[in-house]
């Protein structure tokens, strides 16, 4: 199986997006579009989906960092 880096998608003009909950671990089972981060803005709340199923290997945030688009997750 190949292994996918999963980036924080095109969140519009904003940069340093607080990350506010880390939904899955190392090792989780997930299907495609599951809820994988939420972050938020001064304006919103979102969710990063996963872009498709498989098993988390890593994860490269925690909640209190900031992410802009094209961070790896």
């Amino acid at each position: 199986m190949s292994v996918i880096e999963v980036k924080v998608p095109d969140i519009g003009d904003f940069k340093d997006i607080l990350v506010i909950e880390v939904l899955v671990k190392p090792g989780d089972s997930i299907k495609a579009e599951d809820p994988l981060i939420t972050l938020e803005s001064d304006k919103a709340t979102m969710e990063v989906p996963a872009p498709q199923a498989g098993t988390v290997k890593a994860i490269k945030v925690k909640v209190g960092d900031k992410v802009s688009q094209g961070t790896s997750i």
